[in-house]
């Protein structure tokens, strides 16, 4: 059985999806489509850069949901891949509007909109320098909750994202993070601090889930063609108003991915396939399941591979 799966935010890179791009008609007009709708030319960031505009995380957003969704759309119309033998979706935060519209429960355009305003919305949400993130690397997750639980908490100091097996995002305030960083220093603990411009997945987002509850409420969103997992409960649904729902909550809660992939996994799912920039998730995925097969998606030579594999 498989899945496919979505990246989010920090598998950008400028030129990315560009040997689709030159190959491609189909892609062109993707490409071409999310300029008409962003009323700016996303296409030549994602492109051609510069790398300070493809980082503006309302950028970055729309721009991984245009590659991911182009080619998703090569693999299905150019290489006529059998979309009904997936049985479930998944994207990584942001990755998650990837996989609705891959899935048919949301229109591209109304995904690119929705991005764009996520993004904007999540870094106004907290002005520049207040806000900070760290990976934890190599502890299981109870082990992170009783350091945060040391930590004397300004704002917030939360689970971001659980990644993988060993692999934890914690969010917050800048004198937060500093606390917990002390407490992971004195233990000897590894940690990296992440390079981004606000505390995402975390409680200090709730201006941006409150601007987006009412953007996400205004667009039509159908039931998926297969099993959506979310992100906020890492498990499928498949109803439209509690997909809206969660999307929300998303905003402000953690990313449950090695979760999701362990229930996915629990129910046969052993072949993944991620579409998009980078092969971040497929690490993941190596680090939290054994006896799977793992494809990541980046070229033309990987689509053709994972056509040869699914033919066998």
């Amino acid at each position: 059985m498989k899945a496919i799966l979505f990246p989010g935010q920090g598998s950008q890179i400028v030129g990315m999806g560009s040997e689709f791009y030159n190959n491609f008609d189909t892609v062109k007009k993707i490409f071409e489509e999310a300029d008409s709708k962003l009323k700016f030319k996303i296409s030549k960031i994602i492109l051609e850069g510069p790398e300070n505009e493809l980082q503006l995380t309302q950028n970055t957003q729309p721009a991984i949901l245009t590659v991911s969704y182009a080619i998703f759309s090569v693999l299905k119309n150019e290489f006529n891949f059998n979309m009904d033998k997936i049985n479930y979706y998944a994207g990584h935060s942001l990755g998650e509007y990837s996989a609705l519209v891959c899935a048919g429960s949301l229109d591209f355009n109304d995904a690119l909109y929705l991005l764009y305003e996520r993004g904007k919305a999540m870094q106004a949400a907290v002005p520049i320098g207040k806000g900070s993130m760290i990976a934890v690397l190599g502890l299981e997750i109870e082990e992170i909750k009783t350091f945060i639980k040391e930590v004397k908490i300004k704002y917030a100091c939360e689970i971001a994202n659980d990644n993988a097996i060993g692999q934890t995002i914690i969010s917050g305030d800048v004198e937060s993070i500093d606390s917990l960083k002390s407490i992971l220093k004195d233990k000897s603990k590894k940690f990296i601090p992440l390079k981004v411009s606000a505390p995402f997945h975390c409680e200090m987002m709730k201006p941006a889930a409150d601007i987006m509850k009412e953007k996400i409420k205004s667009i039509n969103f159908k039931k998926p063609t297969s099993k959506i997992i979310c992100n906020v409960t890492s498990k499928p649904e498949n109803d439209p108003e509690n997909i809206k729902k969660l999307l929300v909550e998303q905003i402000c809660s953690t990313v449950r991915w090695r979760e999701s992939l362990i229930n996915m996994h629990n129910e046969k799912i052993d072949n993944f396939i991620e579409i998009g920039p980078g092969k971040v998730l497929s690490g993941m995925v190596k680090r939290t399941l054994k006896n799977i097969n793992i494809f990541s998606i980046n070229s033309i030579n990987d689509m053709k591979k994972v056509i040869y594999e699914f033919k066998k």
